[in-house]
């Protein structure tokens, strides 16, 4: 059962951390969210930008509710190298024991998805981290029907390859990562052992959770019909922000509608 007041009781019990690039518009509507929800002190909110250098930079500069990072690149980053750096930055400088990893595109509308997920580690000391392996929700049969293709196209290519036939190889049919548009970890056991996000050229935290695992600890997964009760995420939303595909892809597309959602909310409420 989850305890409504543990966010009154112990407001700082964890951090946030958020990393920007060039998505004004969303980074926007995720802070004043947070801000709705925790008001100016209660949680420390922590921002990284990522070298932005543009209307959101200037967004950040003036929020003194929040810790801003202005991280600067001295030459061309990948994207998750760049996102996974910065999270380590704000990993070394935190004095809580838990960390909320959150994307720009992440929207929270019932702050309790806090403390549900913060009780599933104090319960337990063992749990190393919290959080969903899936982006969206899909819902019952688009699930089903996306891991029986998977599962189908990854026997398919290993049949192949054992025939001797030239094939991709095969990907994972079963998501086991948790995917960090809404992720809370122990970053007590994780500095216990000297680990952070961005440990090689792999998506940060994926090297990590299998190391953690490795030691025996315990990844809690929340399924996507429950965390979508308390939330939304906009798939690829931060790309699509920052102009990674092209205008008539079908996540710019999304993204824009979203967008355009929230914005007529905004204005009617």
């Amino acid at each position: 059962m989850n305890n409504p007041d543990l966010l009154t009781e112990s407001p700082k019990a964890f951090s946030i951390v958020i990393v920007n690039y060039k998505t004004p518009e969303i980074t926007k509507i995720c802070l004043d969210l947070l801000h709705q929800h925790f008001g100016s002190n209660s949680v420390p909110v922590w921002v990284v930008d990522n070298y932005s250098a543009d209307e959101s930079t200037e967004y950040l500069r003036t929020l003194d509710w929040i810790n801003l990072i202005e991280r600067s690149i001295s030459e061309p980053e990948a994207g998750h190298i760049a996102h996974g750096k910065a999270l380590d930055l704000v990993l070394e400088q935190i004095d809580t024991d838990y960390l909320f990893l959150m994307h720009t595109d992440t929207f929270v509308f019932d702050k309790n998805v806090f403390s549900m997920m913060l009780n599933k580690c104090l319960k337990n000391p063992n749990v190393v981290a919290v959080g969903c392996v899936e982006q969206i929700n899909r819902g019952t049969m688009r699930t089903a029907w996306r891991f029986s293709s998977r599962l189908f196209k990854h026997h398919f290519r290993r049949l192949k390859i054992s025939m001797g036939l030239r094939s991709r190889e095969p990907k994972p049919y079963k998501e086991v990562y948790l995917k960090s548009f809404c992720t809370l970890w122990n970053c007590k056991l994780v500095k216990q052992h000297n680990m952070h996000f961005s440990m090689d050229d792999r998506v940060p935290g994926y090297t990590l959770q299998d190391r953690m695992t490795a030691l025996g600890y315990v990844v809690e997964m929340i399924s996507p019909r429950k965390i979508f009760s308390y939330l939304d995420h906009i798939q690829a939303g931060t790309v699509a922000a920052a102009g990674g595909y092209d205008k008539t892809h079908r996540r710019t597309k999304m993204y824009n509608n979203i967008l355009k959602r929230l914005n007529k909310d905004d204005r009617t409420n």
